[in-house]
């Protein structure tokens, strides 16, 4: 994968149309997640941290008690790539992750203690 700039039309249309959670402020492609709380931003911030490691790619992480923003740009190349892209589809995929209604996994309860899990991914606004 080449580290070629995306222009900013090319990397709005392909926010708008690959990652509709997702925005493009001042050259970076953002998300915020609401959390619920503490240990789901924990949670999610490791999580996050495990793939970017793995693709060898590193956003920025900013926490706070109940929200994670993940801020991707390729740094070397001085804006936005596909790698950009790629690793937030990847976060995308795997933080907002739930079992479908007829899967074999059951997902997480239902009940108050195991709401840290159930709020990861919720679009902040």
């Amino acid at each position: 994968m080449s580290d070629a700039l995306i222009d900013a039309t090319e990397a709005a249309d392909r926010a708008a149309a690959e990652l509709p959670h997702w925005q493009l402020l001042d050259g970076w492609l953002c998300r915020r997640l609401s959390t619920g709380g503490w240990k789901s931003t924990l949670l999610a911030a490791n999580a996050a941290g495990h793939l970017a490691e793995a693709a060898w790619h590193h956003p920025e992480l900013r926490l706070g008690f109940d929200w994670l923003e993940i801020r991707l740009q390729t740094h070397n190349a001085g804006g936005l790539t596909d790698k950009d892209f790629a690793l937030a589809a990847l976060m995308e995929q795997v933080l907002c992750w739930r079992p479908a209604p007829d899967s074999p996994l059951e997902g997480t309860p239902d009940e108050p203690r195991w709401r840290h899990v159930q709020e990861i991914g919720r679009a902040h606004v």
